[in-house]
């Protein structure tokens, strides 16, 4: 289990990125980004699909390395850091991922402790409990031996969020976390966030592009736009912004200064 997390409010930094490059061949997806996370703080990353917000976050947990610049993960300096360290820092996050990844052949407990087995001496009906405590956690009593092809798709991402903080982590990244969902499960989602953040007191990055999501969910919001963040502020001052391309994208508005095309290339990140 991670240490103690800190509390929200803190002027503490858990996550900092500095001039950050990322490219794949030509295509240049992060290109100096900048952006700093507060303990306790729930920051929500906005931009048009293929923009690089899963590019950054899989850079963050280094399941992608880096071009250039710098990632520190409470004051840890992530780009040169070994194999048998990066799996001590990753015990740090959990992740929910976009399609929630749950392993077909394995039961809900078993998803949910998977971790678990591979990270702690715990024994099968010890992983279980903890496994059962986490489903209540997100409202999922009673389904730990149902299989994920019994799930419907709003079971499976809170089967996959239980699973996310079943180690107890210190910062928890969503990647998309209402993709694919209706407008009833994905408030159900946006609730268990906010509520994941109250009860567990973690950091957390969010992204997305659903607005109805970012706005329930955030203390800030960073908006990603050519491989920069242009903008950083509380719902309400993204509300506000005089930046047209920030208004543009909120709005869900074809005319202004963003393209189909030009500025949201299509890329399968």
């Amino acid at each position: 289990m991670t240490e103690k997390q800190c509390r929200r409010g803190s002027d503490e930094t858990t996550i900092l990125v500095k001039e950050v490059y990322k490219s794949f061949g030509q295509n240049h997806v992060l290109c100096g980004l900048n952006l700093e996370v507060k303990c306790g703080e729930s920051m929500v990353v906005i931009g048009g699909s293929g923009t690089g917000k899963s590019v950054l976050i899989k850079c963050i947990i280094g399941l992608l390395h880096h071009d250039r610049g710098e990632i520190y993960v409470d004051g840890q300096e992530i780009s040169h850091l070994k194999e048998e360290e990066w799996n001590e820092l990753r015990k740090k996050f959990g992740m929910l991922f976009q399609r929630d990844a749950l392993f077909d052949s394995m039961s809900v407990w078993e998803n949910v402790g998977f971790a678990l087995r591979r990270h702690t001496d715990l024994s099968d009906e010890e992983i279980k409990a903890t496994a059962m405590e986490k489903l209540k956690l997100v409202g999922m009593q009673n389904v730990e031996n149902l299989m994920p092809a019994e799930l419907s798709g709003g079971m499976r991402k809170r089967v996959a969020l239980a699973r996310a903080i079943a180690m107890e982590p210190a910062i928890l990244l969503y990647d998309e976390p209402t993709t694919g969902l209706d407008p009833i499960m994905a408030n159900v989602i946006n609730d268990l966030i906010v509520s994941m953040r109250e009860k567990l007191d973690v950091t957390s990055i969010a992204i997305t592009h659903d607005m109805v999501s970012a706005n329930r969910i955030a203390d800030r919001i960073a908006m990603l736009y050519k491989g920069k963040i242009i903008e950083v502020g509380t719902p309400d001052d993204i509300k506000a912004s005089s930046n047209p391309i920030v208004q543009q994208f909120i709005r869900g508005e074809v005319e202004g200064p963003i393209t189909q095309g030009a500025d949201f290339p299509r890329q399968l990140f």
